[in-house]
């Protein structure tokens, strides 16, 4: 659905370039009590529920293929970022995943859009 197409590989180069947010920081710097991995399930899922209350119509099965989908750039990004997975989570770092989850959301709207 959108892990094979062009524009996800581009949002993964998108992400790379973007490591040096995720490098170099230590606990003492991170005010928020979150982990990197917590706010990129929580925005990612929020993301999703976005997709799927908007779009209605989709059945099950496109919804369960949604939700593998969403399991797959999980794992990717869980591979990309496992040495600061379980670190806590800077403003920057949020600021980055919510867009970055927003961006995921837009592929599967034009995937939807396309079927």
């Amino acid at each position: 659905m959108v892990t094979d197409q062009n524009g996800y590989i581009h949002l993964i180069e998108y992400l790379t370039k973007h490591l040096s947010l995720f490098e170099n920081i230590t606990n003492a710097q991170n005010s928020s009590s979150s982990t990197i991995i917590e706010t990129i399930e929580e925005e990612l899922g929020c993301q999703i529920i976005n997709v799927c209350t908007q779009n209605q119509k989709l059945s099950f099965s496109q919804r369960n293929a949604i939700v593998r989908e969403v399991d797959s750039i999980l794992y990717d990004l869980e591979e990309i970022l496992s040495a600061v997975l379980n670190n806590k989570i800077t403003k920057e770092q949020t600021t980055f995943i919510k867009e970055f989850s927003i961006l995921i959301k837009n592929l599967f709207d034009e995937a939807i859009t396309y079927e």
